[in-house]
């Protein structure tokens, strides 16, 4: 069950800000749990691959997600966080770029994110928590007491993609990363279903030519405030 009580960090925004690593310091520096929506829903494409479900497939989605047996497991520092489903580690398996373009495409579907909606809420217990996804601040703690919105240009975003792949001895084309993650970002900011944007009363922080100590050091100063 949650605890509405807790206090709740917000840190949205789009693939490539950053947000993942933060959130995860930021964690980490308070002592508060973490919850990395994102991979909700990539979990959720993945099960569905996994299971013969179309991804357009709304209905059998929606089963999927509500029926996810999902664990995020506390890594050493400099790792993530380890993602568990169904007893199997994932971890990998979820951040490749299909992983990321076949949760947007889940994610656009109103009935999908209501099933995610009150397992993402019930994450919230003391002391804290550090929320990580697109729709934080505006649909699911809208009551965040600190929202952050991290953002970065889209050029930058595939620079640090195009280096992440590479130093990970994946063989990458920098424009085909720069074009899908405009494509993802057009579909995450004009769906229906919890566009990507800023909060009203959200922080928005450009990280673009920051290093990640920069960063943390922002939003370790807006957290100040929860």
């Amino acid at each position: 069950m949650a605890d509405n009580r807790a206090p709740v960090i917000t840190v949205d925004g789009p693939g490539g800000s950053g947000k993942g690593t933060v959130t995860q310091m930021l964690a980490r520096k308070l002592g508060w749990h973490l919850l990395d929506s994102g991979a909700l829903y990539r979990l959720t494409a993945l099960a569905a691959v996994r299971q013969g479900v179309a991804l357009d497939d709304e209905e059998g989605l929606v089963k999927v997600a509500a029926g996810l047996d999902v664990a995020f497991e506390p890594t050493p520092e400099g790792e993530p966080v380890r993602v568990i489903l169904a007893g199997q580690d994932v971890t990998a398996d979820i951040r490749t770029e299909s992983a990321g373009d076949n949760a947007s495409k889940v994610a656009v579907m109103q009935p999908v994110r209501d099933a995610l909606l009150q397992r993402q809420r019930d994450f919230r217990q003391a002391p804290g928590l550090v929320a990580d996804g697109r729709d934080m601040g505006t649909v699911v703690f809208p009551d965040a007491p600190v929202k952050i919105f991290l953002t970065a240009s889209a050029e930058e975003r595939a620079r640090r993609r195009y280096s992440q792949l590479k130093d990970a001895g994946v063989d990458v084309n920098i424009d085909a990363l720069l074009e899908e993650i405009r494509v993802r970002d057009e579909r995450d900011m004009n769906r229906s279903a919890a566009p990507l944007k800023p909060a009203d009363d959200a922080q928005v922080i450009d990280s673009t030519g920051l290093g990640i100590g920069e960063v943390l050091d922002r939003c370790m100063a807006a957290a100040g405030q929860a």
